[in-house]
Order: C-alpha cells, then structure tokens, then sequence
C-alpha cells in the first residue's frame, strides 16, 4: 500500500478508503502542529479556532473510522507523515476540496452525513481563523 501526503491528494489520485483515513488523521494532527506553532498578530485567536478545529475534527473522524469499522470490519489504516504548512489558511481550503472531491469512497448515506460533519467544522475553523481576529 502507498502512502500519499495531503498535498498528493487530488481527485484523479487513487487512494483507498483505509489510505484516505489516514491522510484524514495526518490532516488532524498538522492542525495541531499548527496550534502549536502559531504566533503574531490574531495568533491568540488562530490559537484557538485551530485547537477548537483539532478538537471538532478528531470527534468527527473518531465516529467516521469506527462506523467505517463496523460496515466493512477491520482495516489497516497507515498514517502518513505530518505536515505543518506555513500559509495554514490554503492548507486547510485545499484540504476541504481533498474530502469533497473523495466523498465517494463512502457510500453509506450515514456515513455521507459524517462526512457532512466533518467538512462543517473544516469551515467553522475557516470562519473563525478568516475573520475572528
């Protein structure tokens, strides 16, 4: 099995489901890289809407993995390294168009509603890091 990184991801790239979870899991934790490393002007409120982001996409992906589980049994889910971008913003824009643009590895309509949830919170973050300063 390859790994791809979130920035190989397109919609023309094959990635299986249990490949995509992960990109979907190393997506998490750059958000919390980010947290870690943000500074300057607006950064107590980037601070915050990317821990508050890290926090709601975890859930969000934690339900989406377990109900995965439970239609199609175990899996083996890789987790690709880690990236922390630099212009976070785009990072996380491109990011929202990686999972819509692989909405159809998940076929399950309840499964389609998580998804739902998880690109919800991806533009709250948005909100929040764009005008919340």
């Amino acid at each position: 099995m390859s790994t791809h990184t979130v920035r190989e991801v397109k919609k023309t790239t094959d990635v299986s489901l249990e490949e995509f979870l992960g990109i979907m899991f190393s997506f998490n934790s750059s958000l919390k890289l980010i947290h870690w490393d943000i500074q300057g002007k607006g950064s107590y409120a980037a601070h915050i809407a990317l821990d508050q982001g890290h926090h709601d996409t975890r859930k969000i992906l934690d339900r989406l993995v377990e109900t995965t589980m439970a239609t199609k049994g175990d899996m083996n889910i890789i987790v690709p390294e880690t990236r922390r971008p630099k212009d976070y913003i785009a990072y996380i824009e491109g990011f929202y168009m990686v999972v819509d643009a692989k909405r159809e590895l998940f076929p399950d309509q309840f499964t389609q509603s998580i998804i739902d949830e998880y690109q919800e919170s991806i533009k709250q973050m948005l909100y929040r890091l764009k005008r919340l300063q």
